[in-house]
């Protein structure tokens, strides 16, 4: 059987599209002819991620929104829909991450991951609902390893990516008898992203020891994200909801923890945190 993964007359909104994993999503939908609007904070990112993705040949529109503004998502949203209509796919997927012992992050810093990652999360589901395509429209969420595997210079980070999951699961059961269908994916360490660049070691021998550790002898790539995402939106998946789904080359997450650790006790001597 063919797997087929036309988009084309489908409206999908990303959030946090404009760089990194979510961009790689956006640019696997555009591929596959999606109506697609991309929103980010900035709006030089949006600008740019717009022209990149039209080049794919179909049309992409951009908003600017801070997740953290419940009333500028809901204007995104209104904006996208009176431009393509309810929204067939919404991939939410605005983070914010950095190294820090709890001992010594700020109340501020804990709170500003906390606001992007799981309130972010919440205002754009929230404000998403009322435009869903019901029945049959597909919700995922970007999560992390993080929500399941407790690590040093990272308790504001496990804490939102632990609600966000559990978001998914509560609104799994909520919104499935509207015939919407919510799942998370948790990336493992995915190469050629900033967040990725942030948290791995620098060290060449670090990052290949990591690399090593993995199950499958590499770490992930955009597009490995990117295919399982068309995947959850695509029919094959209509009875997948309420799934934490990890993408991670067989749990390399456990792998590249030493190295991640490292660098986070690297960048608190450096007084970095």
């Amino acid at each position: 059987m063919q797997v087929d993964f036309d988009f084309t007359g489908r409206h999908v909104v990303v959030f946090g599209g404009t760089t990194g994993i979510n961009f790689g999503i956006a640019h696997a939908f555009a591929r596959q002819g999606a109506g697609l609007t991309v929103a980010s904070r900035k709006p030089e990112n949006v600008e740019a991620a717009v022209a990149e993705l039209r080049g794919h040949g179909g049309e992409v529109h951009g908003v600017c929104a801070d997740v953290r503004d419940f009333d500028a998502v809901g204007r995104a949203l209104q904006e996208s829909v009176d431009r393509f209509g309810p929204i067939d796919v919404l991939v939410s997927g605005a983070a914010g991450n950095f190294l820090c012992e709890a001992k010594d992050m700020s109340s501020n810093g804990f709170k500003v991951v906390v606001d992007i990652d799981l309130v972010g999360s919440f205002h754009v589901l929230r404000q998403a609902h009322a435009h869903l395509r019901k029945p049959g429209a597909s919700v995922i969420s970007i999560t992390a390893p993080q929500s399941f595997v407790p690590m040093r210079y990272q308790a504001h980070a496990c804490a939102a990516k632990a609600g966000v999951d559990q978001l998914t699961r509560v609104l799994a059961l909520e919104w499935g008898g509207e015939g919407v269908r919510i799942n998370s994916i948790s990336p493992g360490p995915i190469d050629g992203t900033e967040g990725f660049r942030k948290l791995m070691a620098p060290s060449a021998a670090e990052r290949a020891y990591a690399q090593d550790a993995v199950p499958l002898k590499r770490f992930g790539s955009l597009d490995d994200i990117a295919n399982l995402a068309l995947f959850l939106a695509s029919p094959y998946a209509g009875y997948i909801s309420g799934a934490l789904i990890p993408c991670d080359g067989g749990g390399a997450f456990e792998s590249v923890k030493p190295a991640l650790e490292a660098a986070g006790q690297a960048m608190a001597a450096a007084g970095a945190g």
